[in-house]
């Protein structure tokens, strides 16, 4: 008999049809009701033994935590909270659980803390809010590819192995084959990169970004979503070191163009996540109301998950430039009594408590801050006519703060070159970005969205260590 899967059953199947259902075992009590879960559906079956008819050894395997096959007739529950009732005709051990061994893990069905899942995270995907998560996460990563495939971009594979630094940050991961204790020397002293796999020094990427600007120069739209790496010693809630980027640019689109794009992206996500994952939505939502209840009231969340995700549908984003935001802070009451920790002045990057305040406490709803002082911002953002700014933008979000950064790229070739100096760029080790420049130079744009940033906000988790399935993170690289 053909396998159907729990999540058909439950939206499709009909009293009387007898099916066959895969899954492990979520509980079973009285030695009689089965909860079973194939991971298709936060929703689990309740299925019924007639245990006077079967081999109590069998009985006994059916376990928290066993795989199963149950065949049997769908009959009217007389429970409260499903539909169907299986009523089980055979059943079939596909893998044992011991006992004693689910009591030393997270399948034991209690409350676990998250930094025990995190533990254990080659089995969280088992627990409710864990399959709630990744199914969510799919998710939003489908509803990106759609977007971009419904509206003409192609998607370019871009390379995790990079001889160059597309932030200028020079936080990387090297790349190499030499000998760890016995390198090649140059005269001087220094290890010959020559001799290494690439004949030169390589790294992992920290942005797809370059090379998606080249092939936006012939296919006009384009994005990049692949992994990115930060080799920043950074142990806080928002951070990892290996992480995934969307990243799309477009020729011909200016920062105003970069702006209508992002907000229209950003709003179709929320949207799709809310009407294809409304079970697991609601469920990550109530729990959120739960925890809120154990915590301060400063720290509660002012709106709950599904109030959030339509705060980005249903509100046009705000638009105000960098300096505007400057102002408005500093004529704000957190910092005229001395709240903030810290400064707000031109010229500094603005803080997160600064992002929050201006999206939960001032405007209520999303915003977008534009043209940033140019010195801490990235070499290829395009220069605007005062000399101090540059065209770049980004996008703060409730409870996440910056969710979305971008910029309308410098095209203009000696613009580029100075720029390169100042930031003591070497052109020589960037000619292949430098020459997209003098082949039909045109304006472009676009931006990077941290896809677990996005994963966070769609599931309301607060920890990007739960919405990646094994987070890379200083010191930590299990599983």
């Amino acid at each position: 008999m053909r396998r159907s899967v729990i999540k058909d059953v439950l939206s499709t199947a009909k009293f009387g049809d007898k099916v066959l259902v895969k899954g492990w075992v979520k509980a079973f009590r009285q030695n009689r009701f089965i909860q079973l879960n194939d991971g298709s559906t936060i929703t689990s079956l309740q299925a019924v033994v007639d245990f006077e008819n079967t081999d109590e050894a069998l009985i006994k395997r059916i376990t928290t935590g066993a795989a199963v096959g149950l065949t049997g007739i769908l009959e009217e529950s007389q429970g409260k909270g499903q539909k169907f009732d299986l009523i089980v005709e055979l059943i079939e051990i596909l893998g044992d659980a011991d006992p004693e061994e689910v009591s030393k893990t997270i399948l034991q069905p209690k409350k676990h803390s998250l930094e025990l899942l995190r533990e254990q995270a080659h089995l969280r995907f088992r627990t409710n809010l864990f399959g709630a998560v990744f199914r969510v996460r799919h998710a939003t990563s489908f509803a990106i590819h759609k977007y971009f495939n419904d509206n003409g971009y192609y998607h370019i594979a871009t390379p995790i192995i990079t001889g160059s630094d597309a932030e200028g940050a020079g936080e990387m991961f090297r790349v190499s084959t030499l000998d760890a204790q016995n390198p090649p020397l140059t005269k001087d002293g220094k290890i010959d990169w020559s001799e290494d796999f690439f004949g030169k020094e390589t790294n992992l990427t920290v942005s797809g970004q370059l090379e998606a600007e080249l092939a936006a120069m012939a296919l006009g739209k384009v994005y990049t979503f692949g992994p990115t790496f930060r080799a920043e010693n950074s142990n806080t809630a928002r951070h990892l070191a290996e992480f995934w980027m969307v990243e799309p640019e477009v020729a011909f689109n200016d920062l105003t163009d970069n702006m209508d794009l992002a907000e229209d992206f950003l709003s179709y996500i929320c949207k799709y996540v809310l009407e294809n994952c409304a079970d697991d939505i609601q469920f990550l939502n109530d729990r959120e109301i739960e925890e809120d209840k154990a915590k301060p009231v400063a720290e509660r969340n002012e709106m709950n998950l599904i109030e959030r995700l339509n705060f980005v549908i249903n509100n046009d984003f705000e638009r105000l430039t960098y300096t505007q935001a400057i102002e408005l802070l500093q004529n704000s009451a957190p910092y005229k009594k001395k709240k903030f920790k810290y400064p707000v002045e031109w010229g500094t990057d603005l803080q997160s408590e600064h992002e929050r305040f201006l999206v939960e406490k001032h405007f209520k709803k999303p915003v977008i801050i534009s043209d940033y002082p140019a010195s801490f911002k990235a070499f290829y953002m395009r220069l605007n006519e005062d000399g101090k700014t540059v065209a770049a933008m980004d996008i703060l979000f409730p409870g996440i703060g910056e969710i979305i950064g971008g910029s309308q790229r410098e095209e203009r070739l000696d613009v580029l070159l100075e720029k390169c100096k100042a930031f003591h760029i070497p052109a020589d080790e960037l000619w292949w970005y430098i020459d997209t420049r003098r082949f039909g130079t045109a304006p472009h744009a676009g931006f990077g969205l941290g896809f677990e940033r996005m994963v966070m906000f769609t599931t309301g988790m607060a920890n990007i260590r739960d919405v990646i399935p094994f987070p890379r993170t200083p010191k930590k690289a299990e599983f």
